[in-house]
């Protein structure tokens, strides 16, 4: 251990969760050499109880985020990510403000999250889940997503591509969907917005119930607008689903579940990205018994994340067909020691995780990498993994 991370090449599949303290932000380079970034957040919370900011706080989290990309883009001879798909508008998302964030070259937005990525690493096309007006479920006066939907009136105006997220899509994520290299590598848009994919061609059920038949205080709140995919290449089958949850009341309103729908129309597979950071509104019986990973991620910035309640669902051995393992982006040391015997089983609890998944997809590894610095150094490796032969339909 302690050598460079080495280097993408051809035909192997790559997804980087890039571990800032701040919030999520994966990178995922496909067999192709295209990319494709899901969030850059960069949520203003101090530490404690956030996590310190890794590498330092030196940069912005959205700068560490491009820096990291362009390391990664060498390998590919690539200087931009093709798509960017921000799951949800929230800060450890897509980036917070304050009155000292800087503006852009300018002056119409500030630069944080994905507004900072963009600029050191220029984003080709972006797609969220409120393009164009950001009506559902009512417009924001939040600080944060005013600057956002400001960065994405810039794009417009230069004549950028943004694009709506479309439920039940196949490929709306790829760089080129209409290629036929590496036909193998597909990305289904499974949820966003209450719908979900059925299952059948690109045919969507919705889950939310009018809107107009609410009270305020079951209204949906962003998170569970947030977008679902799930990547697959050959055999092996990837899921995640931004801060989706499963939390329905105590069964009071069981639509809210959209986690657990999400999850049954991915099916099993091989590694899922805990939705919400693991916290304790999510990762929720449905979502576990549907996905059945070997590997769970947890994209960690609080302590908070994850809940002991999540880690207990993952560990207790009556979801599971087999136990996972468990990889946490960083841990705080009150989350550590308040709950040690769940803790203690974590395969990791700092660092990048990457999965990297062999040619053609018939099996794959896990390579945690230190997230102290830029030098990409290799902390542990895990696996390989047989990928297991898909039950579901694509």
């Amino acid at each position: 251990m302690g050598r460079p991370l080495a280097p993408w090449s051809p035909g192997r599949l790559d997804i980087h969760h890039i571990a800032t303290g701040r919030g999520d932000s994966t990178l995922v380079i496909g067999p192709d050499g295209s990319s494709l970034m899901i969030d850059a957040g960069a949520a203003g919370t101090a530490a404690p109880p956030a996590l310190p900011s890794s590498p330092s706080d030196a940069r912005r989290p959205g700068e560490w985020i491009a820096r990291y990309a362009l390391r990664r883009l060498r390998d590919t001879g690539g200087s931009g990510i093709d798509v960017f798909l921000a799951t949800h508008q929230h800060p450890d998302h897509v980036g917070d403000v304050g009155a000292d964030t800087p503006l852009a070259a300018g002056g119409d937005y500030r630069l944080t999250g994905v507004s900072d990525v963009d600029r050191l690493v220029p984003i080709t096309r972006l797609v969220d889940r409120g393009y164009p007006d950001y009506a559902e479920p009512s417009w924001s006066e939040a600080a944060f997503q005013r600057n956002y939907e400001a960065f994405v009136r810039s794009r417009i105006a230069q004549g950028r591509q943004v694009e709506r997220f479309r439920p039940g899509a196949l490929d709306q994520l790829r760089r080129t969907p209409d290629a036929g290299t590496y036909p193998a590598f597909q990305i289904r848009n499974l949820a966003v917005n209450g719908e979900v994919w059925t299952g059948q061609g690109e045919e969507v059920r919705r889950l939310f119930p009018p809107l107009a038949d609410l009270s305020p205080a079951d209204m949906p709140e962003e998170n569970l607008w947030s977008a679902a995919l799930r990547l697959s290449y050959g055999d092996f089958d990837y899921f995640t689903a931004g801060d989706l949850t499963s939390t329905t009341f105590e069964g009071a309103l069981p639509w809210r579940d959209m986690e657990g729908a999400a999850a049954q129309a991915a099916g099993p597979v091989e590694v899922a990205v805990s939705p919400h950071h693991g916290m304790f509104d999510a990762t929720g019986a449905a979502a576990v018994r549907a996905l059945q990973p070997r590997v769970w991620i947890i994209s960690s910035w609080h302590a908070l994340h994850p809940g002991p309640s999540t880690l207990d669902r993952l560990f207790n051995g009556r979801l599971h067909l087999v136990e996972p393992r468990v990889f946490v982006t960083g841990l705080d040391p009150s989350t550590e020691a308040a709950s040690p015997w769940l803790t203690n089983r974590l395969a990791s609890r700092q660092g990048h995780v990457i999965v990297r998944v062999a040619p053609g997809g018939d099996r794959f590894e896990i390579v945690v990498t230190d997230n102290a610095d830029e030098a990409d150094r290799v902390i542990a490796v895990f696996g390989p993994y047989a990928t297991q032969p898909p039950s579901k339909p694509r």
